[in-house]
Order: structure tokens, then sequence, then C-alpha cells
């Protein structure tokens, strides 16, 4: 089975997926991937240098993705420019995985533009979780060193919540306690790794 898990930044879709990984799914997270297909020496990240320039490079010869994230985020054309780089390379690598995996594992494909990229129909059930956006700026602000103005861009650069309901097959709410969600992430869990009585 192939599940795909979205939501938008600062949901708490990642803490549902480090629980489905504690039980048994095998993850991949297209954060991870889009972070390995741009390293020092690869073909993502010479790519990304030809189209921005030396500034968005450490000293290390690592991406700088503040710098980066800066300059695509107020501009839409580059932003475009960079998924064409990074999209094609994390969907190659991601479908090495959900091979690699096997047909009697339960994949779960953690990945944020699941609406954005209109790719709902690849999966056999899509999860969304789902936050108040208050909660989710206090988080962004809190975790990330966020302004609320900048998260709030974030969110606003995202499919709404109405886009994500649109595709889903469950909707996970992460409006109380920590606790809370990981109940209800083992619960859906469960359920959806029921053997198939048919």
């Amino acid at each position: 089975m192939l599940i795909g898990l979205t939501g938008g930044i600062a949901s708490g879709k990642s803490t549902v997926a480090r629980i489905w990984a504690s039980l048994g799914a095998v993850l991949i997270d297209s954060d991870v991937l889009a972070r390995e297909v741009v390293t020092p020496g690869t073909s993502g990240l010479d790519a990304i240098t030809a189209r921005f320039g030396a500034s968005v490079i450490n000293p290390d010869g690592s991406l700088d993705r503040a710098a980066l994230g800066a300059m695509v985020f107020a501009d839409p054309q580059a932003r475009a420019d960079l998924e064409a780089i990074t999209h094609p390379r994390v969907l190659a690598r991601t479908r090495e995985l959900i091979a690699a995996a096997g047909p009697d594992r339960i994949v779960v494909h953690d990945i944020p533009l699941l609406v954005e990229l209109d790719r709902a129909d690849e999966y056999d059930t899509v999860v969304v979780v789902s936050a108040p956006v208050a909660e989710r700026v206090a988080r962004m602000v809190r975790d990330r060193g966020m302004t609320p103005a900048q998260a709030q861009a974030r969110i606003e650069s995202q499919a709404s919540d109405e886009q994500r309901r649109a595709v889903a097959d469950v909707w996970i709410d992460n409006d109380s306690t920590p606790e809370a969600l990981e109940a209800e992430a083992v619960r859906v869990w469960r359920l959806l790794s029921a053997p198939d009585p048919g």
C-alpha cells in the first residue's frame, strides 16, 4: 500500500510520519530527499548554482538554504525555476525507494506539496494532517524563528485546507495536545494497516 501523507507547514504532519515509521511504515520523506538531491557534487546543486549564482552557496560548498529561500519566496519565477530543478530529481528518487520497499510493505510518502503538484491519484490513500492557522503561525515563530508575517506568507504560498479536503481520504485534526495527535495517529495507522477482509 502507498499512502500519501500531506499537510501544510507546521501542521504536525512530520510528527504523524515519525509515529507511523515507529509502527512499521517505510517512510519516504520528500523534504529529506529535497536536501539529498542538492548536496555537494550532485547535478542538482550544479544546476542551482548555474541558475542562482554563487551567493546561494556556503563557503564549504553546501547550499545556503536560507539565502536561496529568501530569493525564491520573493520571486515566483525563481521559485518555478528551482522547482524545475529539484522536483524531477526528488520524484525519480522517490520512485526508486518505493520500488525498493517491495509490494508487501506499507509505504508512507511524506509529501508537503501533494496537492500543489496534483499527485493525489498516485496513492492508494491520501491522509491530510491539519491544524488551525493561528497555531501553525505560533509554531513557526517559536520553533523556526520566523516573524508572524513570514509564517503567514509560507502558509499562503501552499494549498488551502479546502484544496486538501478535496483529495483527502483521511483527515487528522491536530488542534489539541501532542498526546491527542499521537493517539489519533495510532488509531488511523491501525485502520490503514489492518488486513483486508476481502
